[in-house]
């Protein structure tokens, strides 16, 4: 265990006054624990250039270009999953959960390929903010068992990471700042607004917020009614466009 590193990093990234920095001490921390790649990302927008979503990474050769050619952005089981998870969760994990998934075959493949460069298991840490998910930081490479303070720890530090590195270039007010419609809307309608434009039907909001199928409907009415939305589609339109959906 390396948790001093861990806390100590909390501190060093709120004091660094450069994004180089940040990342500088951000990297050598993630190696000490034996991963060889890592990235903090943004979560992506509707037409969004994937490159752009990249805060910090370093990735095996090729690998990148491999996943974007590929298109595996489309079926990547550990984006899938982070789409759902409000926790850190393990690569495997997220594997494991979808193992019903009609595009199972494609994941394996996907995955294989990962496992042909070097990524052979690592972690997802979920940023979430008043929006929903704003971005992660995935940490990979050799497989490395993290305790639970561990995960907590790293947790902790890829959501200020984040935040600095927004900082820094001057981008954090954007996410911050609440729209007049998003002002309208209550922590639950916008958990229940967020699984909407994930895809989600009422059924599976219901079972991933463990509230009863009723329940979500009478919050999509409330919903519907707030944005002066005609229908479910009409709802995710406006969201996305009053930048209430990341």
């Amino acid at each position: 265990m390396n948790i001093h590193a861990l806390i100590q990093l909390l501190v060093v990234i709120e004091e660094c006054k450069q994004a180089k920095n940040v990342v500088a001490e951000l990297e050598q921390v993630v190696r000490s624990y034996k991963f060889e790649f890592y990235g903090l990302l943004r979560q992506p927008r509707p037409d969004a250039d994937p490159v752009n979503l990249v805060l910090a990474g370093r990735w095996p050769d090729k690998w990148p270009l491999t996943y974007l050619a590929r298109k595996y952005i489309l079926i990547d089981p550990t984006i899938r999953y982070l789409g759902r998870a409000q926790r850190p969760f393990r690569w495997r994990d997220a594997v494991a959960a979808l193992k019903g998934d009609p595009l199972r075959r494609r994941m394996d493949q996907m995955m294989a390929d990962a496992r042909a460069h070097g990524l052979l298991d690592g972690y997802i840490f979920p940023i979430h903010g008043r929006n929903g998910l704003l971005g992660n930081m995935t940490i990979g490479g050799n497989v490395v068992d993290l305790s639970p303070v561990e995960i907590s720890l790293f947790d902790a530090v890829a959501k200020k990471a984040f935040w600095r590195l927004l900082e820094l270039r001057d981008e954090a007010r954007f996410l911050e700042e609440v729209s007049e419609i998003d002002a309208k809307l209550t922590r639950r309608e916008m958990e229940v607004l967020n699984h909407l434009a994930e895809g989600m039907t009422s059924m599976e909001i219901s079972r991933s917020l463990k509230i009863s199928n009723h329940t979500v409907d009478w919050y999509m009415n409330s919903i519907q009614d707030k944005l002066n939305a005609k229908n479910r589609q009409h709802i995710v339109a406006i969201a996305f466009r009053n930048g209430l959906i990341p």
